[in-house]
């Protein structure tokens, strides 16, 4: 019984000497472990060191990083950022016109039912005198006036050709040749050649801009078919809102935009304003058009709708960039700013006015940082693969 007690006691003084002993070892192993973990680092950080031939790069938070070479093979260019003078101007609604001057109409040489050309679109090239439609007016009420007039003209002819020599031998009065003559020439004025063929051919060469009558439609003698355009020369319709009626005076320029794609600035292509027109002889209620001409050698299709930057008074001291230079994302714009060799910082800004191909940066950047200016997808693709999984680091 002495022997058992003896030896409880000690079990009982042993187990707590055994959970120090464990705990003091788990803490051993954990600090073991970290500094197991920062030698890997230190590892790591020196294989990097190797793969950058010994030029050692410290990230941080939030850099974006993008090898020089990668940067120059996806096109990512950069440029210093200046303050210099920018136009100020308003974006507006516009169409691009073909000039009155230059606009052909194709008529109907009859009445009757047209068929438009196979082929034949908005849009289409056409040279002069090409088919456009045909005209006949076989099986529809009242018949072919072309025909009868056809026929008006062939009786007349024979009756004076019939007087013509009465008239030397005196069987006939020269009033009655005269109103022979008089009613021929009457009966051919009535006739037209075109009619008969039925044909509607384009008066020049150009673009087909519009097509006025469906296929299959009854037309009158003389109703426009379709519209060509030469398109020597082009006008831009521009529609200001009236609230911003004050900036008319300031118009000397204009920039098209379609759809994102490049922008057209009109001073390129010998363009000058015209005139801007009172609001009530606008077709747009509450806008006052403004119109531009231009050559029609310019990129751009009449009837077709655009952005307009109307370019007004020149401000000095102005910091902007390149359309392209800017990101959305989430509601908020940013540029991406060159951070030594290997490095760009995401940097939210507040945008201004913008002339279609720059824009104003109205807080963000300042002059002398290096903004990218070209390739700005390409580095926001780089962020998305630099970003660290939450609790992970890169820095070394």
């Amino acid at each position: 019984m002495r022997l058992r007690l003896r030896y409880s006691i000690k079990y009982l003084l042993t187990v707590p000497v055994f959970v120090l002993g464990m705990a003091a070892c788990h803490s051993h192993e954990g600090e073991h472990s970290h500094e197991g973990h920062s030698h890997e680092e230190e590892t790591h950080e020196h294989s990097e060191e190797g793969h950058d031939h010994g030029h050692k790069h410290e990230h941080g938070n939030g850099e974006i990083v993008l090898e020089p070479h990668e940067a120059e093979r996806l096109g990512v260019e950069t440029d210093t950022v200046t303050a210099a003078p920018f136009t100020e101007t308003l974006k507006v609604s516009g169409e691009v016109l073909p000039s009155t001057s230059d606009v052909g109409t194709v008529a109907a040489p009859t009445s009757g039912i047209v068929h438009i050309t196979p082929g034949i679109n908005p849009g289409s090239q056409v040279r002069a005198g090409q088919a456009i439609a045909s005209v006949t007016a076989k099986n529809i009420s009242g018949g072919d006036a072309n025909a009868a007039a056809r026929v008006a003209v062939e009786n007349a002819k024979r009756e004076l050709d019939r007087i013509t020599p009465l008239l030397a031998d005196g069987l006939v009065t020269r009033k009655d040749y005269n109103e022979a003559l008089a009613a021929y020439e009457s009966a051919k004025a009535t006739y037209s050649p075109a009619a008969a063929s039925g044909t509607a051919t384009s008066p020049r060469s150009g673009v087909i801009t519009t097509i006025n009558v469906s296929d299959g439609e009854y037309v009158e003698t003389g109703q426009s078919i379709a519209n060509v355009a030469s398109n020597s020369r082009l006008t831009l319709r521009a529609l200001v809102p009236a609230s911003h009626a004050g900036f008319l005076g300031k118009v000397v320029g204009a920039t098209m935009s379609f759809h994102g794609e490049e922008s057209v600035d009109i001073a390129d292509y010998n363009g000058k304003l015209l005139s801007s027109a009172p609001a009530s002889a606008g077709s747009t209620p509450g806008y006052i058009p403004v119109f531009f001409n231009f050559d029609g050698t310019a990129p751009v299709v009449p009837g077709s709708a655009t952005e307009v930057y109307l370019k007004g008074a020149e401000r000095e001291g102005v910091i902007s960039l390149p359309v392209e230079s800017i990101v959305e994302q989430m509601g908020e714009t940013f540029v991406f700013i060159r951070i030594g060799d290997h490095g760009y910082e995401k940097r939210p800004v507040s945008l201004g006015n913008s002339d279609g191909r720059r824009v104003e940066i109205t807080k963000g950047v300042k002059p002398g940082e290096i903004a990218v200016v070209k390739g700005a997808t390409f580095v926001r693709l780089a962020e998305q693969a630099t970003v660290a999984p939450e609790g992970h680091s890169h820095n070394h």
